[in-house]
């Protein structure tokens, strides 16, 4: 007989510890939108709203409506508020436009643009930007190269002999160097003769053959008739029990003697097992076991 007490007693804590975990929202959990912190009531009780928007296939259930802590109260769900609407959703946007321009004049170039410009996105949003002056950059399309040709006339007078190697074989005209094409020869009759020299030469010049202004105009689009659901979570709260607030960090850990608090630790939590009420039914199995050890004692006693 007390082999088969001890039997059930083990059984019982057995089906204790595999008791099936609470089950969890498919997916994860959302996050508030806002949240309000405000007093209710004649007595001033804290109380939290949380406001969470979603689109009509969301599933409202993987709203969090748990229990939860803080600054020593217990706040607990008291209502679900759900609102219909005709949601406005508004979105940063940057539309960049390039077109082109005849100079690279920054001061000309940002007259040629328009401070604001109202566009239409592909999905429907629309709004007016406004023109990002730092964006404004001009580049040149490409180059071209253009040649003239130059010329320079130079007299040299009373030359002793009509010989070219008396006349400069270059000559600088408006900065740039020509060379001796011709000379032509005159005078020699009181011996002295003059050089009529011609000098020839080329100039390149490089020049853009147009440019390209890029500008971005940055804000806000918006568009409506986008179907949301506002829900709002309103907790009310309770002021936590002294042996539920938690310890003191600044209290020092370890105390002995008659003045050492009374106190015990908080229960251990591992994932959704409530091991303190555990350990509470297991203290009652043993309960249990020990009345039935002394009554098996018992009854041996009377039979002797």
């Amino acid at each position: 007989m007390k082999k088969r007490i001890l039997t059930l007693l083990c059984t019982a804590v057995l089906a204790i510890s595999i008791a099936a975990p609470p089950a969890l929202a498919a997916g994860g959990p959302f996050y508030p939108i806002s949240v309000e912190e405000y007093t209710y009531g004649s007595f001033d009780e804290l109380r939290i709203n949380k406001v969470y928007q979603l689109s009509l296939s969301d599933d409202p259930s993987r709203i969090p409506t748990e229990d939860f802590e803080r600054n020593g109260r217990r706040y607990f769900l008291l209502d679900m508020i759900r609102e219909d609407e005709v949601g406005v959703d508004t979105q940063d946007y940057t539309d960049t436009i390039t077109q082109d321009s005849n100079t690279n004049d920054l001061s000309a170039v940002l007259k040629q643009l328009d401070p604001h410009r109202e566009v239409t996105t592909e999905d429907g949003y629309t709004g007016l930007l406004a023109l990002d002056y730092t964006s404004v950059t001009v580049e040149a399309k490409g180059y071209k190269t253009s040649t003239k040709s130059l010329s320079a006339t130079r007299t040299y007078p009373n030359l002793s002999d009509a010989d070219l190697s008396l006349v400069p074989k270059t000559t600088t005209d408006n900065g740039k160097t020509l060379t001796l094409g011709a000379v032509e020869w005159s005078g020699g009759e009181n011996g002295y003769y003059t050089a009529t020299a011609t000098y020839t030469g080329t100039s390149s010049t490089r020049y853009a053959t147009g440019y390209t202004v890029t500008a971005s105009y940055t804000g806000q689009v918006a568009k409506t008739g986008c179907e949301v659901v506002t829900y709002t979570a309103i907790f009310g709260s309770e002021e936590l029990a002294k042996e539920e607030k938690p310890a003191d960090p600044s209290a020092p850990s370890n105390q002995t003697g008659p003045e050492a608090p009374d106190t015990d630790p908080a229960p251990a939590k591992t994932g959704s097992t409530n091991w303190f009420s555990l350990l509470g039914c297991a203290g009652g199995v043993a309960a249990l076991a020990a009345a039935a050890v002394w009554t098996i004692q018992k009854m041996k006693g009377r039979r002797n």
